[in-house]
């Protein structure tokens, strides 16, 4: 799709501000419960993620309105994206392909994390239910727009080496408290004799 250049869309912000609107009222929300003089971080940036939205598609060729918007329309405007992205994701023949930390610069494009779409759709998600959507017809939630997700976060974790695999997180090791009397008056600490067999654990 051949869009225009949005000049109310970012160069900079940090990994979950995509679309950030220079201004603009906001859209009224319908059923927030949040007051409107004092919203969350994260109400903030879902009302600007919202505006942002609805400015593509007024920018759409030809103009779509809410009710017209499928899951094919979402991933145009993650593609869109794109070009505001900061991440750089190298192709099969780059030599850093793979590499998490290139050591020197190389002409693969920048993109949108995959993080950052995966929480603008959830973002996105959220506010076309509060705007009136019913849930049931909510292109956010389309099928293909979580196919589109897990294809960027495959495609990225092996062009950047990256895993985004969660890890088990290892419990602290316990340090001595103050009546361990190990290392005092020189004699190691001795480990405890094992147990007998056939004795409970």
């Amino acid at each position: 799709m051949d869009m225009p250049p949005n000049p109310d869309s970012p160069s900079s912000g940090g990994s979950n501000s995509i679309g950030r609107p220079s201004g603009g009222g906001a859209s009224p929300s319908v059923g927030s419960t949040m007051p409107q003089s004092s919203p969350s971080r994260y109400e903030a940036q879902k009302r600007r993620d919202w505006n942002t939205f609805g400015q593509y598609l007024r920018n759409h060729r030809p103009p779509l309105s809410l009710a017209q918007c499928s899951g094919a329309h979402v991933l145009e405007f993650l593609r869109y994206l794109d070009q505001f992205g900061k991440t750089k994701v190298h192709g099969p023949a780059c030599p850093f392909f793979g590499h998490p930390n290139p050591p020197a610069p190389c002409p693969c494009p920048l993109r949108q994390a995959w993080g950052s779409l995966d929480a603008l759709v959830g973002r996105l998600r959220a506010a076309y239910e509060e705007n009136g959507g019913r849930p049931e017809s909510n292109p956010f939630a389309a099928r293909a727009v979580r196919l589109y997700l897990c294809e960027v976060r495959e495609h990225q974790a092996r062009a950047r080496g990256v895993s985004y695999e969660k890890k088990k997180r290892r419990k602290p090791q316990q340090l001595p408290g103050p009546g361990d009397s190990s290392g005092l008056h020189g004699h190691a600490h001795q480990p405890p004799p094992p147990p007998p067999a056939g004795a409970a654990c």
